[in-house]
């Protein structure tokens, strides 16, 4: 689509910014000298060269166009990346980046956003849907703003320009393109009146914009430094292929394959003879153990192979099992020598809390907030903010949705690479009810217009199609074509439901203590607590009895799942309470099992870590589903609505949690009691207040809504345990130091990660105040009050 030319004001030159600009030159003769009637960007690198205006508006529109190209947004990503920096050009802006460099002093410089948001804004007059676009030039660094604030910020400058009109006129003498007045055309799919379309395509221009930005930037820093080739899908299939047939032979001849085994890798090929289907939706219906991780890999890599899509991602709900898949995908793609193919990308704490803005970028164009002095980004935000520059991406549904619904530079910086790419959505019905409807709706945009195949993995697949934005026009296709024949054949497990004043967490625990192989799992940490408490006795600790929880740090939840297995195939007597986060990617294989009354998703996927590899019957086999009177009760800490839904239909005398049918009949009726009649109804349970805020193109408050870990109520502390040896102690302590100064490396997280527990918010309050938890940056504190050897940071009473 274009437009016609459109008038606008013209260039502008006064004596005084004249003889500021000589001054500068002459401050710095002899040594660095800009030479007059050259605009400089960034101060000298390395080299000591000046990062030109021009370089950097044309290198930046450049870069942006490559990365929009996809979904037939370059042109205008080459605008907005072209004009970014239009207001670089103002004598003040200049002169102070100039005697900065010179001096090593912090020099004020005026806010340089305006001057280009008002060039494109300009421009979009005859076509009104790209105005909102001006709005990534605005938030460059400071985020998205909401429209309601950018279009009154934008008339206050089309009926008074003078605060732009000096940057305009000097960046024109040198880049007189940016006078052009032509329109830039936008994607032909794109319909003006589908207003959550114009909100996503703002997104994506704004991620490939401000990656850009980035990029170019860090090439001038860094000579030399470029996004990370990637490496062919065509490529990457083979080797994965090849590295998984040479796994099995290994394990084939250490192990005599079982019927499991063969049914695995039925299972497999047909995911790969589905991977030639056109791209879309997909769903990887599987029962537990049935190779759904290497099934999941198989599919996507050989679909994006076929199809010519750039990247997979693997987005998991929970971080031990991104560390456990990454792990399993490094090991069949990361070539012996060279970049990685694999990146693991995910976060325990938020480390921009304390660089969120006060204001609305109310400085960006012009407003009332102008001078008003802003948080810095902290250093370590911007380090684990990555950009998604491999091939294969291991992430965590917090950091993909995130990705597509934040609104700060750091968080949507990746978005752009997630166009032709598929994504593997494992662990599906783990997605908040709350915010469903947002969530489908992106992803169809995703789908629909960003080349995404979509793949939909679970073992208790939610009937999403229920819900209203996914009701009409979006085909699911099944990777495995009849997954209830396999659900038969792979039910290892018999339910036993226990109700009962008479149940207690004691009682159930006491029994299970009789079976000496027992996993029990409950609704929370202080159950699990509890339970291990009653296992131990007057005893200070025995090695076959274990605790899993999130008050755990994450390298001492793996020695502890280590542990488990070790003592399960030595046939030793074995006791694990855990919380749900056993729950899915956990590979442990129990005879008998005790689930806390829960959802039904969750009790089968309990049930999952029983009589896992078949080896036993089945009616031996047994998963007990109890009632504690004294444990945390379900509707606490679970969908209400899922609760009750859940209560109709299974239970003693119903159905058991793996009946397929009854299960498709429980999620519609769980959906239909929450969802409201149309995707923008106030009155819906599923987000669909979120949709409006979308429509209004609010991006702040759409992405405060829709943060997926409320670290109101839980955050992150690092913990050095006192069990961990010199050596594992010093590396700790030196990340720490790192971030403390400031000075983090790329390894500093992947070190930390290893040590980081969850707590709730009140306790970390309370820790703070007694002397348990000290700052280290951000919100993230170092827990320095007790920690249990087996059970981690102790609830509070």
């Amino acid at each position: 689509m274009n437009c016609g030319d459109l008038s606008g004001s013209q260039c502008i030159s006064d004596g005084k910014s004249s003889m500021v600009a000589e001054k500068a030159v002459d401050e710095i003769s002899g040594w660095m000298p800009v030479p007059e009637g050259r605009l400089v960007a960034h101060s000298p690198g390395r080299r000591g060269i000046w990062h030109w205006y021009e370089d950097h508006a044309r290198g930046t529109g450049e870069l942006a166009r490559r990365f929009a190209d996809p979904w037939g947004g370059g042109e205008l990503a080459y605008r907005l990346g072209r004009d970014h920096d239009t207001g670089k050009g103002a004598c003040g802006w200049q002169h102070g980046l100039i005697e900065e460099a010179t001096t090593g002093r912090k020099v004020y410089r005026p806010a340089h956003h305006a001057a280009g948001a008002f060039l494109f804004a300009q421009v979009a007059g005859q076509y009104p849907v790209l105005t909102p676009f001006a709005g990534v030039i605005e938030g460059h660094h400071s985020g998205l703003s909401p429209w309601s604030e950018l279009s009154v910020r934008l008339k206050s400058l089309m009926r008074d320009s003078k605060e732009v009109d000096e940057a305009i006129s000097r960046v024109a003498a040198v880049m007189p393109e940016i006078l052009d007045r032509t329109c830039p055309t936008v994607p032909d799919w794109l319909d003006p009146r589908n207003k959550t379309s114009v909100e996503m395509l703002v997104r994506m221009t704004y991620s490939a914009v401000v990656d850009a930005d980035r990029l170019d930037t860090a090439a001038h820093f860094q000579p030399g430094t470029l996004p990370r080739p990637d490496v062919s899908m065509p490529e990457l299939w083979e080797r994965y292929e090849t590295r998984r047939q040479e796994a099995l032979a290994e394990r084939r001849r250490l192990k005599e394959p079982s019927w499991l085994d063969g049914l695995r890798e039925d299972v497999y090929q047909e995911a790969l003879d589905t991977a030639a289907g056109e791209p879309g939706v997909y769903r990887l219906h599987l029962p537990t153990g049935a190779g759904k991780t290497f099934a999941g890999g198989g599919f996507a890599l050989r679909h994006a192979a076929l199809h010519g899509l750039r990247r997979v991602i693997v987005a998991v709900p929970f971080i031990s099992i991104t560390e456990q898949n990454a792990a399993v995908y490094r090991s069949l793609l990361d070539p012996e020598h060279g970049p990685q193919a694999v990146l693991e990308h995910h976060s325990a704490a938020n480390f921009e809390a304390s660089a969120r803005r006060t204001a609305r970028s109310s400085d960006a164009l012009g407003g009332t907030h102008r001078h008003q002095k802003r948080p810095r980004p902290n250093r370590w935000a911007k380090l684990a903010a990555e950009n998604w520059d491999a091939p294969f991406i291991v992430t965590t549904t917090v950091r993909l949705i995130e990705s597509l619904f934040g609104n700060s530079p750091s968080a949507t910086r990746r978005l752009h690479r997630i166009a032709n790419s598929v994504i593997v959505l494992d662990e599906v019905q783990a997605l908040p009810d709350t915010l469903l409807t947002p969530i489908l709706s992106g992803l169809r945009e995703l789908v629909e217009h960003y080349g995404v195949t979509l793949v939909l993995s679970s073992a208790t697949q939610p009937e999403l199609a229920a819900l209203n934005p996914w009701q009409s026009g979006l085909p699911q296709r099944d990777i495995v074509a009849n997954p209830a024949p396999l659900f038969q054949r792979l039910r290892r497990v018999r339910y036993n439901w226990r109700t009962g004043s008479e149940v207690t967490l004691r009682s159930i625990a006491t029994e299970a203590a009789t079976h000496g192989q027992a996993l029990m799992v409950v609704n929370g940490t202080k159950d699990a607590s509890h339970v291990h408490r009653v296992w131990l006795g007057d005893r200070e600790e025995n090695p076959g009895t274990l605790h899993l929880s999130t008050r755990m740090t994450g390298g001492h939840r793996r020695e502890i799942i280590q542990a488990a297995k070790q003592r399960l195939d030595a046939g030793l007597d074995t006791l694990l309470v855990s919380t749900s986060l056993i729950e899915a990617g956990v590979d442990l294989d129990f005879p008998r099992g005790y689930r806390a009354r829960s959802l039904p998703e969750s009790e089968q996927q309990a049930a999952g870590r029983i009589n896992r590899e078949g080896h036993r019957p089945t009616e031996d086999s047994i998963m007990t589903v109890f009632e504690p009177r004294d444990g945390l009760q379900p509707q606490v800490i679970y969908n209400r609505c899922g609760i009750a839904a859940a209560s109709r239909r299974f239970g003693k005398g119903l159905a058991d949690p793996d009946d397929l049918n009854t299960l498709r009949s429980y999620y519609q009726h769980r959906y239909r009691l929450q969802a409201g009649r149309s995707s923008t109804d106030p009155n819906g349970a599923t987000g669909e207040v979120i949709e409006v805020l979308r429509e209004k193109l609010d991006y702040p408050e759409t992405a405060r809504r829709m943060r997926m870990i409320d670290n109101e109520h839980s955050v992150a502390v690092v913990v050095i345990r006192p069990q961990l040896d010199q050596h594992d102690r010093q590396v700790a302590q030196d990340a720490i130091a790192q971030l403390c100064g400031g000075l983090p490396n790329p390894e500093t997280y992947r070190v930390l990660q290893d040590h980081m527990a969850s707590i709730p918010q009140r306790e970390l309050e309370t820790a703070i105040n007694i002397g348990h938890a000290a700052e280290v940056t951000g919100d993230l504190f170092e827990w320095t009050g007790p920690y249990h050897p087996q059970r981690g940071i102790e609830p509070a009473p």
